[in-house]
């Protein structure tokens, strides 16, 4: 297996007054992959990109990049990172070109206009290229962010919420730039709240929470194994009881016997026999159901029971 682009090791950020914003994280990422790292607000996301981009001081821990320690050759390895922050920072009355141009320029790249232009038009900005930023959009500020940070050609690329605050058509449209870059052989390590974001693209998911990486995995491994099965069954009459046939599978009766509720299984299709088994354990038990509503665990599910869990567990 090749080394990985980016491995960290026991990282642990703890601010003045005791915060523990990062708490031994231990994260490889691979080269050429597309890894998203979900998390609410304050869990550490943002931190995590820092520390790796030079922003923030480490309290304890290790981040190598490209082979290397970062602690040792930090600015050589930051030539080959690609950062798109969540914040805006442009001088507003710069233009697009010139303003990217300048970003190349910043990470001691040679003056390439041909190149200037190839970032541009992949971001359908090469039109706008001598249009003043702040008379932009917000969902073109965005891209222009984007190409600043594609504009010293990077070979591992964080975007912190790349996509926050764009309509879904522009976000779709990202989602198609980032792929492409996959295609380049970029390695992109994106921070989302669009739960959609990471099962559309994402190659393999992490879930972190005050600080802790809960939990690193293929994306379709992940759902696979924490994925559930939910179905409600709505039924003709209320009941104050369960048949006894019906005891041995997770199921639970909700609005004074009016609905019975299931959820388990294990992603793998279990949930869905159990289903058809308990509505012909109803059936054979003589209660009727008028309707039946199904569903599998979506990664935002899983996201969402993980952080729960581990909420209850503190």
């Amino acid at each position: 297996m090749h080394d990985p682009i980016l491995d960290i090791r026991g990282l642990t950020k703890v601010y003045p007054g005791g915060l523990k914003a990062l708490d031994s994280v231990d994260l490889s990422i691979r080269r050429g992959e597309i890894f998203a790292l979900l998390g609410p607000n304050g869990a550490g996301k943002t931190t995590l990109i820092g520390a790796v981009c030079g922003m923030v001081r480490i309290s304890a821990g290790s981040i190598h990049a490209f082979g290397g320690d970062l602690a040792n050759n930090w600015r050589t390895a930051r030539q080959r990172i690609g950062l798109v922050p969540q914040e805006l920072g442009f001088d507003m009355f710069d233009t697009v070109e010139r303003q990217v141009g300048y970003s190349r320029g910043l990470f001691g790249r040679a003056p390439d206009r041909a190149r200037i232009e190839e970032v541009l038009r992949s971001l359908s900005l090469w039109d706008k290229r001598d249009e003043e930023i702040r008379k932009l959009s917000g969902g073109m500020k965005r891209r222009v962010l984007i190409a600043k940070a594609l504009a010293h050609d990077p070979e591992l690329l964080f975007l912190d919420e790349p996509t926050a605050g764009v309509d879904v058509e522009l976000r779709r449209d990202m989602w198609r730039q980032i792929d492409s870059l996959r295609d380049q052989g970029v390695t992109v390590i994106l921070t989302t709240h669009y739960i959609e974001e990471a099962e559309e693209m994402a190659d393999r998911v992490g879930v972190i929470d005050k600080g802790r990486l809960l939990l690193v995995d293929e994306k379709e491994a992940m759902m696979k194994r924490l994925g559930r099965t939910e179905a409600h069954f709505v039924l003709a009459a209320p009941v104050s009881s369960l048949p006894e046939s019906l005891r041995a599978y997770p199921v639970t009766l909700a609005e004074d016997g009016a609905v019975l509720s299931y959820r388990g299984g294990d992603g793998t299709g279990k949930g869905k026999a159990e289903v058809a088994a308990v509505a012909t354990a109803l059936l054979q038990a003589g209660i009727a159901f008028t309707a039946l509503d199904q569903k599998e665990s979506s990664l935002e599910d899983i996201f969402v029971d993980l952080v729960e869990r581990q909420g209850l567990a503190a």
